[in-house]
């Protein structure tokens, strides 16, 4: 099986947001973390279960990874990696949801 990270757009669009508040401050920072997300994320590839169980929202069989301050939601759906939400850690996040393109 060949697996594949995916975006819902919602997640897409969150990412996107972040890296534009982070760039308006320091846009070689903006480039450093896209890296360090790619990097991450190619990771769940070979290791989709390695990633934490969401604390708030035990139950839904959502995961994340962390990079830097942003958090990542995520979930295994056969061989794609769906990224279902990016929040920043101070952000109290919404719950994950399968609705936005899985």
């Amino acid at each position: 099986m060949t697996r594949r990270i995916e975006f819902t757009r919602p997640a897409q669009a969150q990412l996107l947001s972040a890296l534009s508040y982070i760039r308006a401050e320091r846009p070689s920072a903006a480039h450093d973390f896209r890296d360090r997300v790619a990097s991450v994320l190619a990771n769940l590839i070979e290791f989709p279960e390695s990633g934490r169980v969401i604390p708030e929202f035990p139950g839904l069989g959502f995961r994340e990874v962390l990079v830097d301050r942003y958090r990542f939601f995520y979930k295994p759906v056969g061989d794609v990696i769906w990224v279902v939400g990016t929040w920043h850690d101070a952000q109290i996040p919404a719950e994950p949801s399968e609705s936005g393109g899985i």
